[in-house]
């Protein structure tokens, strides 16, 4: 697995880029993935962003071209990210150029960002303008054939202290997840 640099273009820093992602589509369809919503899987999400203290949470099963939110918590109250009502409204899909996701995906490894603008090479992502992005927890889903399925993540409009404790914790959620996608493919429950 290569990990090629961002390369800069202007104030936002390329995404890198996703080899496996034709090989992880074969296998989300396989599991029957990644293709629409989930409600056991936003059901996930708002258990780990009540877990986190996080407005926001993910279970991102990207594509080739973009990303997807199989499973997804955003507050009721406020459908905006942007913390005071005025940012676009985050739905299921995202271009590949937004979020933190693919550098998880791409790194196989979790990213914790307490305060993205303190990262020169996260700071000029598309999310911190459009949605008001200030900080990121995410880990990777990785199967038992060794494929990076996705990520489960949080995010916060404000600056997080994520520590020891949130990276540990994000990490066992997404390990705890895995085998409960894995056993779709053996027709049992869902996750």
């Amino acid at each position: 697995m290569s990990y090629d640099p961002p390369r800069p273009a202007g104030r936002l820093l390329l995404t890198p880029e996703d080899k496996e992602a034709p090989a992880r589509v074969r296998r989300l369809r396989g599991l029957g993935l990644g293709d629409h919503p989930e409600p056991s899987l936003d059901v996930f999400a708002y258990a780990l962003a009540e877990l986190m203290g996080t407005p926001y949470a993910m279970v991102n099963l990207p594509g080739e071209h973009g990303q997807f939110f199989a499973g997804l918590h955003t507050p009721t109250a406020a459908p905006a990210l942007r913390g005071d009502g005025s940012g676009a409204l985050l739905g299921r899909v995202l271009p590949r150029d937004h979020g933190f996701c693919p550098h998880v995906v791409a790194r196989r490894r979790a990213l914790a960002l307490e305060d993205v603008g303190d990262y020169p090479r996260f700071a000029g992502n598309p999310v911190v303008d459009e949605f008001g992005i200030r900080s990121y927890l995410g880990a990777p889903l990785v199967d038992s054939t060794g494929t990076v399925l996705g990520t489960v993540s949080v995010t916060d409009v404000r600056p997080r202290t994520w520590g020891r404790p949130g990276l540990d914790a994000v990490k066992a959620r997404a390990a705890d997840l895995v085998p409960r996608l894995e056993r779709r493919e053996d027709g049992g429950l869902p996750p």
